[in-house]
């Protein structure tokens, strides 16, 4: 069974319809990126996995339950995290402090704190910093990182969940190059390791050929193409929707040979 199964999903906003019966999966270990030009539905398909909109029809089974109806902190309960395209931090808090709150709220405990929460799980918050390379900062505000320091710290919040399936907006944006490649290489990493399925938006071409396992592609809400990035690429569904008249995608091998990453491919020629 796949770790994610959407099937008929549908959205309408009066008469519009927004998303329009797409269906997917999803399954462990594995980087799925939802794709599209502005307007294709991306966001609204995705905010729907996430609880925060309901769908007008359609079903999102996860790990064997229906998630339609339940309110995204349940959804977050059950094993699904979230990174946001504009990362959400606590800039006054440290960064240890930061993924500490997420682990209380884990637990059900952030009205019962009956002691200090800077007292509470510090030696996991440490260890999920550790992971995500950012240890040496546990001390610091968060407001005073370099924003691709801060999306590896709501990197680290959104695993203290322990999550199964990881849906993450917009990762990369306002990154530089180098940064795009160390974080998205580091979640890979990750993803191999906990065997966590990730869900992805993202508008950096290079990034979504470098590391995603599969690819769907919506166009006025409607899925016009799923699969690979070799199936993606050669779709002429895509390259006349989505990438625009004359222009494909090409392979090159350099994009992040460096930082450690699966195969680096997808220039927009």
């Amino acid at each position: 069974m796949s770790l994610l199964q959407v099937s008929g999903l549908s959205r309408s906003f009066g008469g519009l319809k927004a998303v329009d019966n797409v269906s997917f999966t999803l399954e462990a270990g594995q980087l799925l990126a939802l794709l599209g030009p502005n307007g294709a539905g991306k966001s609204t398909c995705f905010n729907m996995v996430n609880g925060q909109l309901a769908p007008s029809s359609g079903s999102i089974r996860f790990d064997g339950h229906e998630l339609v109806g339940m309110r995204p902190r349940d959804i977050w309960r059950r094993g699904v995290g979230r990174t946001f395209q504009i990362a959400a931090t606590f800039n006054s808090m440290t960064v240890l402090e930061n993924v500490q709150m997420a682990l209380v709220s884990r637990e059900r405990k952030t009205f019962g704190l009956w002691k200090p929460a800077g007292s509470r799980y510090a030696d996991e918050a440490l260890a999920l910093l550790e992971q995500v390379g950012m240890a040496a900062d546990a001390n610091r505000a968060c407001g005073v990182l370099a924003y691709g320091d801060v999306k590896r710290v709501e990197l680290a919040i959104a695993l203290a969940n322990r999550p199964k399936l990881l849906l993450m907006d917009e990762p990369t944006a306002g990154m530089a190059p180098k940064e795009r490649n160390e974080l998205m290489a580091l979640t890979r990493r990750l993803v191999a390791e906990q065997q966590i399925g990730v869900l992805f938006t993202e508008h950096s071409m290079d990034v979504v050929f470098a590391y995603a396992d599969r690819m769907i592609v919506l166009a006025r809400g409607k899925l016009i193409a799923e699969g690979d990035g070799d199936t993606i690429r050669n779709d002429p569904r895509v390259q006349e929707v989505y990438f625009g008249t004359g222009k494909t995608f090409q392979p090159h091998a350099t994009l992040h040979d460096s930082v450690g990453g699966h195969g680096g491919e997808g220039a927009l020629q």
